[in-house]
C-alpha cells in the first residue's frame, strides 16, 4: 500500500495572499489619488507588511510539518532548524478524532489529532484537507496492522 502524506492545507494561507494583496492595492491607490501625495500615508504598507510576514510564518510552518502514514508506522516530523520527530506504531493508535469548524466544513479542512496506548500526548494536525478520509485511512490501517499482529502482540520489525 502506498505512504499517505498529510500537510496543513493551503487554502487559508492562499487566501491571506489574495486578501494582503488586495490590501495593499487598495492602499497604493489611496495614496497616489491624493491630490498632492503625502508621503506619510505610505506609513499604512505597514499593515499588508506585518500582514505578510505572518502569513509568510504559517506558510513556512505549514511546509516543515508533516505526517506520514507508511507501512506499519506513524511517521510525524515538525521544525524549520530544530525537529521534533515522533514514530508510531499503527497497531497502537486508539483514538483519531476530527475537529471542525462551521467555516472549516464550508472549505473540507480540519484538525486531525491522533492518540496512541500508553502514550502521553497526542498528535494534532491542525487545518488540514480532507480530514475525514485521512482519519478513516489511519483507521483501517490501523486496524489491519492489530489483526495482522494478532491477540495481545504488537507487529515488530525483524519479528514473524
Amino acid at each position: 500500500m502506498h505512504a499517505m502524506q498529510v500537510r496543513q492545507s493551503l487554502k487559508g494561507v492562499k487566501l491571506a495572499y489574495a486578501l494582503i494583496l488586495i490590501l495593499a492595492a487598495a492602499i497604493v491607490y489611496w495614496v497616489l489619488s491624493a491630490d498632492p501625495p503625502e508621503s506619510s500615508r505610505w506609513a499604512l504598507m505597514a499593515a499588508p507588511g506585518a500582514l505578510l510576514l505572518m502569513t509568510l510564518i504559517r506558510h513556512i510552518r505549514r511546509r516543515t510539518t508533516l505526517l506520514t502514514i507508511e507501512g506499519d508506522r506513524i511517521h510525524y516530523e515538525a521544525g524549520l532548524f530544530s525537529k521534533t520527530t515522533r514514530i508510531i506504531e499503527l497497531a497502537k493508535v486508539q483514538d483519531v478524532r476530527v475537529d471542525q469548524t462551521v467555516s472549516q466544513r464550508m472549505v473540507n479542512i480540519g484538525d486531525l489529532s491522533l492518540e496512541t496506548a500508553g502514550g502521553s500526548s497526542r498528535i494534532v494536525m491542525a487545518s488540514i484537507d480532507r480530514p475525514k478520509e485521512a482519519a478513516e485511512h489511519i483507521l483501517e490501517r490501523a486496524k489491519a496492522q492489530r489483526e495482522q499482529a494478532g491477540p495481545g502482540q504488537v507487529n515488530r520489525p525483524g519479528t514473524p
